[in-house]
């Protein structure tokens, strides 16, 4: 079980993956932990989010909206590869998922079908919204897609976990389809190599 890295441990591991951070408000004390535990983190977890348009993105993945208060995710990537850091702590990005894909996780083997929802995952993973309207047709720029590698990395780095520790939104949750445009196991595999 791995307790969650401090803000600023997390901020550094970021930057020490050679990402380019953007530090939004008061991003370390901004979260959702009156609503429940944050940690033990086993991954991270990609989406993307139907926006276009960096400025209103971060906005919303920082506020949230009336029926989903903010925030939304951990950091957001933006097109330019910029990581945005919106909150820390428990954030509304994960929802309910499957218990036998968090074992999967916890375990490092391969994901099983999602086709539970019993799992709190706003608990045990960071997460990462990366700018895209999420059509299949909007396109991930080369600079983004290293961006959210880079930062997936970091995080697995730090704890010591591999690739394997990092999923989509739609690998966890029944009927959710993020991200759309790119596969996971590409990404795993990108992850994994650069772990090397």
């Amino acid at each position: 079980m791995s307790p969650p890295m401090s803000a600023n441990s997390f901020l550094d591991a970021l930057r020490d993956e050679g990402l380019t951070v953007v530090e939004v408000g008061e991003w370390r004390t901004h979260n959702r932990n009156h609503k429940g535990p944050w940690g033990p983190v086993h991954g991270v977890m990609i989406h993307h989010t139907v926006t276009k348009g960096s400025a209103s993105t971060v906005r919303i993945c920082r506020d949230g909206y009336a029926s989903l208060p903010g925030p939304l995710c951990h950091g957001v990537i933006t097109k330019d590869g910029r990581v945005h850091l919106v909150g820390y702590g428990r954030a509304n990005h994960a929802g309910l998922g499957d218990d036998d894909v968090l074992r999967a996780v916890i375990a490092e083997k391969a994901l099983p079908p999602d086709n539970e929802a019993n799992t709190d995952g706003n608990r045990h993973f960071y997460g990462f919204e990366c700018e895209n309207l999420g059509d299949g047709e909007d396109p991930w720029p080369a600079v983004q897609l290293e961006a959210i590698e880079k930062a997936a990395a970091a995080i697995c780095r730090r704890h010591g976990w591999t690739a394997r520790s990092v999923i989509g939104h739609l690998e966890w949750q029944p009927g959710k389809v993020d991200p759309r445009g790119f596969t996971m196991n590409s990404m795993r595999a990108r992850i994994d190599e650069r772990l090397k």
